[in-house]
Formats: structure tokens, sequence, C-alpha cells
């Protein structure tokens, strides 16, 4: 099975041109030294509904990993993991937990996962290495993860 991966970054300073996309980046690179294919990195603003909006589009019809990066946190603006639960099928709460447990600040991350289709999405945060090391503690089982939702049968 062919490891597909988007990735979205969400922050207002960015889309404004005032802070570079350090975080995208870093997520694609890692997902990439991994084995996935990074189809699509986009760029919204914070907020819940273009998060929404972006979410629906980019997991329309595709089978793979979506991860964001930013708006986990407890800022006015922070508004992923609502805009993300609106667009949820299912959760998967067992790896915003893993995710959260990376890292002492993980407690702070207000990271959901779940599905849509056969598209598993996580919340990471804002900073490159916060979301590396967030996506670094699922990457082992987000293969599995993946071939279910492609309805692949598998040894349990």
């Amino acid at each position: 099975m062919e490891l597909r991966a988007k990735v979205l970054t969400v922050s207002d300073g960015v889309v404004a041109g005032t802070r570079e996309n350090r975080s995208g980046a870093a997520l694609a690179e890692t997902l990439a030294a991994a084995g996935f294919s990074v189809d699509d990195q986009r760029v919204v603003a914070d907020g819940a509904e273009t998060v929404a909006h972006a979410l629906r589009q980019m997991t329309r019809g595709f089978a793979g990993l979506v991860a964001t990066t930013g708006g986990t946190g407890f800022g006015p603006r922070d508004l992923t993991p609502e805009g993300t639960l609106d667009v949820l099928e299912r959760q998967a709460p067992g790896l915003a937990e893993a995710m959260r447990l990376a890292n002492p600040l993980g407690r702070l991350s207000r990271g959901v996962a779940g599905t849509v289709g056969k598209a598993l999405v996580v919340n990471t945060p804002g900073s490159p290495a916060g979301a590396v090391e967030c996506i670094e503690a699922v990457l082992d089982v987000v293969p599995h993860a993946l071939a279910l939702l492609a309805g692949e049968t598998t040894a349990h």
C-alpha cells in the first residue's frame, strides 16, 4: 500500500507573510523520510471555519494521512480542534493521547485525531519541534490504521 499524506498549516502569521511555514515544512520532511508521498501542502488562517473547509477539501476522495500543524493551544484564535471535530466522522483519541505524551508541553495541546472516509486526520502543534515529536509518536501505527481504513485484511 502506498503511504500518502497531506499537510495543512494553520497560521494567521504564515498567511499574512510575517512568519515562515517552518512547522509545515518540518512535517512534510518527516513524513517523506518515513516513506510517505506528500501530495499536498496548504496554509490557512486560524479559525474553526477555515480549518473545516480546508479539511473537507483535503479529505474528499483521499486515502491517507492529513496532518495539521498549528492552532491547538489556548490562544483566542487557536480553533484547529474545533474545525477538525466539525469534519471528523470518528474520533481516534488514542492517537491524540499518544501525541500529547511525546513531550511535557503536550499537556497544553488540545489537538484531536480521527477519520474522514479513508483519511486519517491528526492535529499537531505549531512549533516545528512539537509537530515532528507528535507525528513521530504515532507514525509506527499510521500504516496499519490506513490499511484498515482502506478495507485491507490485516493480521491481528
